[in-house]
């Protein structure tokens, strides 16, 4: 066997439980013979990658080699000269703004509300890309259809982010094997995989990143501020008093490190009975105007709880595009509105 056959074989092998090749997902870096004794270099993101395709190669190639060594190609480290929020850094020059959406609690919808204004910016026109930074639950794959997609790198050595609904998405979840790999991280290298999907993603020239930021307010969320020069926050919540005090801790982090906010987004706000047309506040009522009022910041919008934008989402079919008129109109005026509020560079 020839370098160039024993490349070619390589390249065929299935990933694990994936219907993939490692040629698919350019995973070999370099594959040579010498005097019958083999030397693979893979490209694989994490150690249990690495361990997964090395395996597979082993028991591909058990009997042909007086030895097959298998390495992993190690990473270039990064810059790791921080910003400050004073004076971010800008791992994005490529992107002309950047549109941090965030919460003070999980649950609240945040995600969709991520993807559907993304989208909405999209039907506008403007080129977008979506970065979905909760590492530790990334929803966006699911929500946008492309959750069966995994990670490849172009000719340049940069990962090509997927694309659905006129989207540029990156998310850690295309880097796992499998979708319910939990990434057991500490942040340090949460914060390293975000900056790699900042700069090492062949996003092209973009209007808007939109990113999906983590609920709370932690290292990833000063790392964004430290690293992007962010040119405006929406806040999203429900109008439960819970989600309302955490809200106003977010709300408080944006103020306290400079980003101006373009508003509050009131996420299933009410509940409208299909049979009956009653209107019941299950979550309460009120919360996002008293939040919006006390810190002098706009309400962009209030969406329902409506068993048909659930779905949809649940689907990879927001509705902001393929929903009624009326499921679109909610995302649309938040949009417009976000747009009225920032100066935005268009």
């Amino acid at each position: 066997m020839n370098n160039k056959n024993f490349e070619h074989a390589l390249q065929g092998i299935k990933y694990p439980k994936l219907n993939r090749t490692l040629g698919e997902l350019k995973l070999i870096s370099t594959a040579k013979i010498t005097d019958e004794n083999a030397h693979v270099e893979l490209l694989t993101v994490s150690d249990e990658s690495y361990l997964m395709v090395k395996t597979a190669i082993e028991n591909a190639f058990a009997n042909e080699f007086k030895s097959l060594n298998i390495t992993k190609k190690a990473q270039v480290q990064k810059d790791t000269n921080y910003g400050t929020t004073a004076t971010p850094n800008n791992r994005a020059p490529y992107a002309a703004n950047v549109i941090a959406v965030t919460s003070g609690k999980g649950g609240v919808g945040k995600s969709t509300v991520s993807v559907n204004l993304a989208i909405a910016l999209a039907q506008l026109g403007y080129k977008v890309g979506l970065l979905d930074a909760d590492v530790y639950g990334p929803n966006v794959p699911r929500l946008t259809n492309t959750d069966l997609e995994k990670i490849s790198w172009n000719d340049n050595n940069k990962i090509v982010p997927s694309e659905n609904y006129g989207l540029k998405i990156m998310s850690v979840a295309l880097t796992t094997p499998t979708s319910d790999t939990p990434l057991v991280w500490r942040s340090s290298v949460a914060v390293s995989a975000l900056i790699q999907f900042l700069e090492d993603v062949a996003w092209g020239a973009l209007d808007f990143m939109v990113i999906d930021m983590p609920p709370g307010t932690g290292d990833i969320q000063l790392t964004m501020a430290q690293e992007l020069p962010i040119t405006a926050g929406v806040l999203v919540t429900t109008p439960q008093l819970v989600a309302s005090d955490d809200v106003s801790r977010a709300i408080r982090m944006f103020q306290d490190i400079h980003v101006p906010m373009a508003g509050l987004v009131e996420n299933m706000s009410y509940f409208i009975a299909p049979d009956t047309g009653n209107r019941y506040d299950i979550f309460g009522s009120g919360g996002g105007a008293r939040l919006a009022k006390r810190y002098n910041i706009p309400l962009l919008g209030q969406i329902p709880l409506d068993m048909e934008i659930r779905e949809g989402s649940d689907n990879g079919e927001p509705p902001v595009a393929l929903g009624s008129d009326t499921q679109k109109k909610y995302y649309q005026d938040i949009v417009q509105r976000m747009l009225e509020e920032i100066k935005f560079k268009l």
